[in-house]
């Protein structure tokens, strides 16, 4: 039987996590629950279509830290969490919280915790320190998998350390913290940067996002595209999250309301064309043991091979039907 192409197209280092494209933040119990209920009720299989990111810093309330980080250390923990695709955004790294945040939720509940996310993350220094005591108490609480980061752009100074940031260890995806960016040229950007269709077109809100995908492609962390303040309009939504992929690299992006979730995994997903045409090359070259193959009148090979096979497991991951004999040979 030929090699899984996940054995065979990665000899020279780790492929992109796989991990869904939305996620849900959420700030208080009522709708930590409801989010999780919705991870259930939306799951494919065993699977869920996007990861809930409960939030210990601007969408929690203020002076109740050590309560709120307890209660939703609880939640993670608890077995409505019922995949495991729960993460916690802590305070950043300079704040008297930060790392009590991670004390609580890594502490008692770490062994279902799928990643911590840490905004304002102004250097590499900043990544460095939460990243290691993130470690030290993992182990000393017998979790035995690591803790993945996740890392929030949204200074001057983060942008211009991004590379340094997302070449460390355990870093799994990196975002543009778009109204504090702008936020910080002091009023040289117009307040129309923040929401589309500006956040897409003006010139240094551009320069950053394209800064932030290249250094997480280059550097295995998957880019993780912010908010969009539309959710009346799933079409903006949905167009929104596509412009961010097709156009920008992003392969994740952050929902606000609930009912962003299902536009935002929309527009991220690989087209239906995509779809078969990454199935067919990928299955004729499993049946020549992943040697050279024609398809359409042009020859692929391993290079090509790469982009088809994360393509597809971006599909699988977002709960687009994949075609049964592509699902049968690599995902059963």
């Amino acid at each position: 039987m030929p090699l899984h192409p996940d054995k065979v197209l990665y000899t020279d280092g780790a492929p992109l996590p796989v991990i869904p494209v939305c996620e849900h933040f959420s700030g208080n119990e009522k709708f930590i629950r409801k989010t999780l209920a919705l991870q259930r009720e939306t799951a494919r299989g065993d699977k869920a279509v996007f990861d809930l990111i409960c939030d210990l810093e601007d969408g929690a309330a203020a002076g109740a830290e050590k309560q709120t980080a307890e209660m939703v250390a609880h939640w993670v923990a608890s077995d409505e969490n019922t995949f495991g695709r729960a993460g916690v955004r802590i305070h950043d790294a300079s704040h008297p919280h930060c790392m009590k945040d991670v004390e609580i939720i890594v502490g008692q509940a770490g062994h279902k915790l799928a990643y911590i996310t840490l905004p304002k993350c102004d250097s590499r220094m900043d990544a460095l320190k939460v990243l290691s005591y993130v470690e030290e108490l993992r182990t000393e609480a017998g979790v035995k998998r690591p803790i993945p980061m996740h890392v929030m752009i949204e200074t001057h100074n983060g942008l211009r350390e991004v590379f340094d940031i997302v070449s460390l260890p355990l870093i799994e995806g990196v975002t543009l913290g778009i109204m504090d960016f702008v936020s910080g040229f002091a009023g040289a950007i117009p307040d129309t940067a923040m929401s589309s269709p500006g956040q897409f077109d003006h010139p240094l809100v551009r320069r950053a996002k394209l800064e932030i995908a290249s250094a997480g492609l280059g550097n295995g962390a998957i880019p993780i595209h912010g908010i969009t303040q539309e959710y009346k309009d799933p079409s903006v939504v949905e167009g929104d999250a596509r412009r961010a992929r097709e156009e920008f690299g992003f392969l994740r992006m952050y929902s606000i309301h609930p009912d962003q979730i299902g536009p935002i995994i929309r527009g991220m997903q690989p087209r239906e064309a995509e779809i078969a045409d990454a199935s067919a090359i990928l299955l004729a070259a499993y049946a020549k043991d992943w040697g050279p193959v024609g398809y359409k009148g042009k020859l692929h090979d391993r290079a090509s091979f790469r982009y088809y096979w994360q393509l597809l497991k971006r599909a699988q991951a977002t709960g687009t039907d994949v075609p049964e004999e592509a699902r049968e040979a690599f995902f059963s």
